[in-house]
């Protein structure tokens, strides 16, 4: 259950960054409100997860699906450049992040 929760928690940090940009400087409203809330639901599952779950692996995991989720979001819904180097770029961090849950 921890994993799961870990993973979505990963996913709402996509969401809150996702959201922090459209708020222009917490200047729009329902960005920002999305933001607030995605980011509490975010560090609550954090939090939740690491209660059964290595503090390194766990942080690792959870940042690395955000930061996965929000370069593939500006890639796709923002026009940010997705060149051959920076999809290797994240595929080192998935690397990265596979090799602390597997390897001891």
């Amino acid at each position: 259950m921890s994993w799961l929760v870990l993973v979505l928690s990963g996913l709402l940090e996509t969401v809150w960054a996702a959201a922090l940009g459209a708020s222009k400087g917490f200047s729009r409203v329902g960005p920002s409100v999305v933001f607030a809330v995605a980011l509490v639901l975010s560090m609550s599952g954090l939090a939740y997860a690491l209660r059964d779950i290595p503090l390194g692996t766990g942080y690792a995991v959870w940042v690395g699906i955000g930061t996965i989720g929000t370069a593939v979001y500006g890639m796709v819904a923002l026009g940010d450049p997705a060149s051959a180097a920076r999809i290797t770029c994240l595929t080192l961090i998935v690397a990265g992040v596979v090799g602390l849950k597997l390897l001891p």
